[in-house]
C-alpha cells in the first residue's frame, strides 16, 4: 500500500515518549502534565450517584443543559460576562478537541495561522491539516522581555492571509500570563480585520501570587471574535477524564458545533451531570489556585539548593528551569539522560519551537504529591 502522510514531518507527540520512558525507566514522571493525586472524593461521589442512576445514555451533542448552565453561571461570576448556555456555551471531550474544532470551524486552505512558540504540540498539526499555514511569532527566555510577547513583533507577522490567531494563558510550557495590557495590544492588532482567535485557557484557574486571569473574554472588543476553551480536567484533577468546553458568540459556535458533531459528537454523560452539582459549590474551583501555588513553592523549595536557575511560574502546571550552569548537552538527551540516570522525567523545552531552538531549559509539572516532588528535587538537587 502507497500511503501519503497527510503529517509526514510529524512523529509520536513527545508526552508520550517521556511517559514510556519515564514507565520503563521506572522514574517519577515530572514530564506529561497529569496530577499523581485523585480528585475531590465528593465528585467522585456524584459521579458515582449518576453511573448508577441511568445516566449513561449519549449526552446533547451541545452537552447537558445543567453543566451549560453552569459554566455560563461561573463564568459570569467570576468575569462579569454573560454567555447564553444553549447558543455559545459547547461541552467537548477534552481541549485538545475543542481547539481542533475551532480551529477547523475557520481555517481554509492557504489562511495564515499566528502561533506564539514554544507553543502546546497541538496547535501547528491541527492548523497543517486544514490547509492553513503556521506563522510563528518567536518568544525567547534570552531577550529583553523574556518570554513576553513583543507586539511590534506580532504585528509585522500580519498579513491579509492571517485568519487565526492562538494564545495561551497560563501559557504551557513556560508559566507566563498574559496582562491587561497585552489584551489591549492584541485588540488594537486585530482591530478592522477579520481575524478570529482562539484562547487556550485550561490553567485559568491555575494562576499565582494573586494574579488576575486576563481571559480573552473579559475584554470587549476581544470577545466577539474569540473562542475561548478551558478543561476541568486540569482544574479537578482529572485529566484523563477529557471533559473541556467552549465558549464562543453564537455564530462561532454555530460553525464550533458544525466540526464538534462530527469528531465526538457528544461526551461522556454521567461525569457532566456531577460536575454540574460540584460547580455549584464556587469553592470547588475558588480553592484551585492556593492549591496549587503550594505545589510550585513546595517544589521550588526542594529545588533552591540546585544548580537550575529558575524564575517562578506565574501558573498553570508547570515550571521551567534553566540548567546552563551544569552541562552543555541538548535538551532532549539531557531529558533522557535523567529519566534513565536519575529516575526524573521532564520535557526538553526546544520541542515547543518549531526549529527545535534549544535554551538548555526543561519543563517540571509540579502537580505531584509532595513525597513525590521531594525525591524528584532531591536527585535534581545532586547534579
Amino acid at each position: 500500500m502507497n500511503l501519503s502522510s497527510k503529517l509526514p514531518h510529524i512523529g509520536t507527540t513527545i508526552f508520550t515518549v517521556m511517559s514510556k520512558l519515564a514507565t520503563d525507566c521506572g522514574a517519577m514522571n515530572l514530564s506529561q502534565g497529569f496530577p499523581n493525586f485523585d480528585a475531590s472524593p465528593r465528585l467522585m461521589e456524584l459521579v458515582s450517584y449518576y453511573l448508577r442512576h441511568g445516566f449513561n445514555q449519549y449526552a446533547p451533542m451541545a452537552g447537558v443543559p445543567a453543566l451549560r448552565e453552569a459554566i455560563a453561571q461561573k463564568t459570569s461570576d467570576l468575569y462579569g460576562v454573560s454567555y447564553h448556555p444553549d447558543t455559545e456555551v459547547t461541552v467537548v471531550s477534552g481541549a485538545t478537541e475543542a481547539l481542533y474544532a475551532a480551529i477547523t470551524a475557520v481555517v481554509h486552505p492557504g489562511d495564515e495561522v499566528l502561533l506564539f512558540e514554544p507553543c502546546y504540540d497541538s496547535y501547528a498539526p491541527a492548523v497543517e491539516l486544514n490547509g492553513g499555514v503556521p506563522v510563528y511569532v518567536t518568544l525567547s527566555p534570552l531577550s529583553a522581555r523574556g518570554y513576553r510577547i513583543d507586539w511590534a513583533v506580532a504585528k509585522s507577522k500580519i498579513s491579509a492571509k492571517t485568519k487565526l490567531i492562538i494564545l495561551n494563558t497560563p501559557h504551557n510550557p513556560t508559566g507566563v500570563t498574559l496582562t491587561r495590557a497585552d489584551l489591549d495590544a492584541l485588540a488594537e492588532l486585530v482591530r478592522g480585520t477579520d481575524i478570529v482567535l482562539i484562547g487556550d485557557e485550561v490553567y485559568e484557574h491555575i494562576i499565582f501570587d494573586g494574579r488576575a486571569h486576563h481571559s480573552l473574554l473579559t475584554h470587549t472588543e476581544l470577545r466577539e471574535r474569540s473562542f475561548v476553551c478551558g478543561s476541568f480536567g486540569k482544574t479537578f484533577h482529572v485529566t484523563g477524564w477529557k471533559i473541556g468546553y467552549c465558549l464562543a458568540p453564537a455564530a462561532l459556535t454555530t460553525e464550533f458545533r458544525k466540526i464538534h458533531q462530527w469528531l465526538t459528537f457528544s461526551t461522556i454523560t454521567p461525569i457532566q451531570y456531577a460536575l454540574a452539582d460540584f460547580l455549584k459549590e464556587p469553592q470547588n474551583y475558588l480553592d484551585v489556585p492556593n492549591f496549587y501555588q503550594q505545589k510550585r513553592d513546595t517544589f521550588l523549595s526542594y529545588l533552591q539548593h540546585s544548580r537550575f536557575s529558575y524564575t517562578p511560574a506565574e501558573g498553570s502546571f508547570f515550571q521551567t528551569a534553566s540548567y546552563k550552569t551544569i552541562t552543555d548537552e541538548p535538551d532532549y538527551d539531557l531529558a533522557i539522560r535523567l529519566t534513565h540516570e536519575i529516575g526524573v522525567a521532564s520535557i526538553p523545552v526546544s520541542v515547543f519551537y518549531h526549529q527545535r531552538d534549544d535554551h538548555r531549559i526543561l519543563r517540571f509539572c509540579f502537580a505531584k504529591d509532595d513525597d513525590t516532588l521531594r525525591r524528584a528535587a532531591e536527585r535534581l538537587c545532586a547534579l
